[in-house]
């Protein structure tokens, strides 16, 4: 038995695998060597930019409940909302998840375009 850690977009696996012999044995080896060196530089990345918008803008963090992509960005910098109202709508599993306002204020900054990957608990916009 050999045990493997294996990093899958961002999420740690560990791996128990049985030897089956020397020909399978040598593949599985190859592929958590890789895993790890592929997501160094993806996880350097996303740190700058959710630290970077966040630093100048509001006082309130507006934060991803879940990864996903970017959908939708329902309001601007400068807009007005209330409790409740949409401000970005995440694509995760097939399914649009509105992030809201926690609170009524003014949108200080929006840290996200469509499109955009975002991680659980990034930043994605701030309010006033």
């Amino acid at each position: 038995m050999k045990n493997f850690t294996i990093t899958v977009n961002g999420n740690v696996y560990d791996v128990t695998v049985e030897e089956g012999g020397a020909g399978a044995a040598a593949p599985v080896a190859a592929a958590p060597k890789a895993a790890p060196k592929a997501a160094a530089p993806k996880a350097a990345p996303a740190a700058p930019k959710a630290a970077a918008p966040s630093a100048g803008a509001g006082a309130v963090k507006v934060t991803a409940s879940v990864p996903g992509k970017v959908f939708k960005v329902n309001a601007t910098a400068g807009q007005a909302v209330k409790s409740g109202d949409p401000i970005i709508t995440l694509e995760a599993m097939k399914m649009e998840i509105p992030v809201v306002a926690p609170q009524d204020g003014t949108i200080a900054s929006i840290d996200v375009a469509a499109g955009d990957a975002v991680e659980n608990g990034q930043v994605l916009a701030t309010m006033n």
